[in-house]
C-alpha cells in the first residue's frame, strides 16, 4: 500500500506516522510511506523582494527538513520504506494534489483537534484536504 503522510512536525503528525508505520507493518505485501512537508509561501513573497527568491526558498526548505527529522527517524527505526515530498502553496491543495499526482492508496494525518468553533472561523487543513483529495484520507488525532 502506498501512504501519503501529511506532517509539520506536530505531535499530531508524528501519530499519523505511527499509524502508518502500524498499518504498513500488519501488511503481507508492505508498501511503502512518503511523508510529505508543504508550507505556504504567501507571507513571504513579499520578503523576496528584499532577500532574494533563493533565501526565502532555502528557508523554507529548511523548516519542512526540520518537521520531516522526527517522522523519518520513526520511520527508519521501524525500518518502514520511505521517501519525501517538500512543497511549497496552498498546504491543502499541494497534498491533495501529491496524493494523486503519486497514485497514493490513503493520506493520513494529524489534526489539531482544535474546537469545532475555531474549525468554523479559520478551518483546517484535514478539513480542506479530505474535502479536496481524490484519494481516501484518515485523521489521527
Amino acid at each position: 500500500m502506498k501512504i501519503l503522510v501529511a506532517t509539520d512536525g506536530s505531535k499530531n503528525a508524528l501519530r499519523a506516522v505511527k499509524f502508518a508505520i502500524m498499518l504498513d507493518q500488519s501488511l503481507k505485501a508492505r508498501g511503502s510511506i512518503t511523508l510529505i512537508s508543504v508550507h505556504d509561501d504567501t507571507a513571504l513573497r513579499h520578503a523576496q523582494r528584499f532577500v532574494g527568491k533563493k533565501a526565502v526558498e532555502e528557508y523554507l526548505r529548511d523548516l519542512s527538513e526540520a518537521d520531516l527529522s522526527p517522522a523519518r527517524r520513526l520511520l527508519d527505526k521501524a525500518g518502514a520504506r520511505h521517501d519525501m515530498i517538500i512543497r511549497t502553496g496552498h498546504v491543502a491543495s499541494e497534498i491533495a494534489a501529491a496524493a494523486s499526482a503519486g497514485k497514493f492508496e490513503m493520506i493520513a494525518l494529524g489534526c489539531k483537534g482544535r474546537s469545532a468553533l475555531k474549525d468554523l472561523l479559520i478551518g483546517s487543513v484535514a478539513h480542506r484536504v479530505t474535502e479536496l483529495a481524490k484519494t481516501p484520507v484518515t485523521l489521527i488525532k
